[in-house]
């Protein structure tokens, strides 16, 4: 029943509109709109022409800001990424202050914007929380693009620092996505952060040859490398007496640039200097004794 009179109250309130609207003649209807044309038309006129004008004013401001960071030879990373920032912040501006003039209720407007960005930020917590390490990220710079980094289980070369996540790029060119959160808030390895890198590699030598002469070989060839520096000086020395080894270690410098073709020079050269100077190099060995039975002539182990 009660919906029946509420249904009933509508019917009947719709039904007092159409007939006050039937009962209006062409003077009123035309007193009407000039009514509203002066009153609210005006300002919905001036307010889109404030729109307009205030776009390319921000453009013309951003354009000037990009203009301005490109002088100060700002990351392109960062660059866009305030670029970005500035010109939603001047957007919105422009929006609410559009809003107040039209007459919209700033205050309830603004309250339900309050509560819809609760919800959202609940919902997208991660999602913020990716948002500001990449702005940690582009303030800070613990690195930038084209440095290789470790992080994890990951490592490779920046290829890109986005708001939400870096891109990685492995030796073997596979693209490896890490949150920005993850990336600010633990911790990574930055091995191109220095112009400078140490190579550091461990050669083992059988106790049958001289000591003197393995070191001696090591240095000349550290010396004739065109990619080792001279400065710091490389060392080389003996670094523990293992079971069936003397094992030495080679430690040297290089421009960062050059590390992994010193590291792999090195693995061959020493293998190919080593067999011409007659250096061994030893490897797991068992030696079988065998016992022979008194009685049936077998042997065993």
């Amino acid at each position: 029943m009660a919906k029946e009179a509420a249904v009933e109250e509508i019917t009947q309130n719709l039904a007092a509109e159409v007939e006050k609207i039937r009962g209006m003649n062409l003077d009123t209807i035309v007193e009407k709109f000039v009514e509203w044309a002066t009153v609210s038309g005006v300002k919905l006129i001036i307010g889109l022409i404030i729109i307009s004008i205030g776009l390319k004013l921000i453009k013309k401001i951003v354009k000037h800001f990009i203009v301005f960071l490109e002088k100060r030879d700002v990351e392109v990373t960062l660059s866009r990424f305030l670029q970005s920032l500035i010109s939603g912040a001047l957007k919105a501006a422009l929006f609410i202050i559009i809003l107040g003039y039209w007459g919209v209720d700033l205050a309830g407007f603004a309250t339900i914007l309050a509560s819809a960005g609760v919800a959202i930020g609940l919902a997208l917590q991660g999602s913020l929380s990716n948002f500001a390490g990449g702005f940690i990220i582009l303030l800070l710079r613990p690195f930038k693009v084209g440095d290789y980094i470790e992080t994890g289980i990951y490592g490779g070369t920046v290829e890109q620092i986005g708001l939400f996540y870096t891109q990685l790029v492995t030796i073997d060119n596979k693209l490896i996505l890490i949150p920005n959160g993850t990336l600010s808030n633990g911790s990574l390895i930055n091995y191109s952060a220095k112009k400078q890198r140490r190579v550091d590699l461990t050669f083992s030598v059988g106790y049958e040859n001289n000591l003197s002469h393995v070191k001696t070989v090591l240095k000349d060839m550290i010396n004739r490398h065109p990619l080792i520096i001279k400065e710091p000086a490389p060392f080389v020395g003996v670094n523990a007496h293992g079971p069936s080894s003397v094992d030495f270690v080679v430690r040297v410098w290089c421009n960062a640039e050059d590390y992994w073709a010193i590291y792999f020079d090195l693995l061959e050269q020493v293998k190919l200097r080593f067999d011409e100077e007659k250096i061994t190099i030893p490897y797991p060995q068992m030696d079988l004794h065998l016992k022979k039975e008194a009685n049936d002539n077998s042997y065993k182990l």
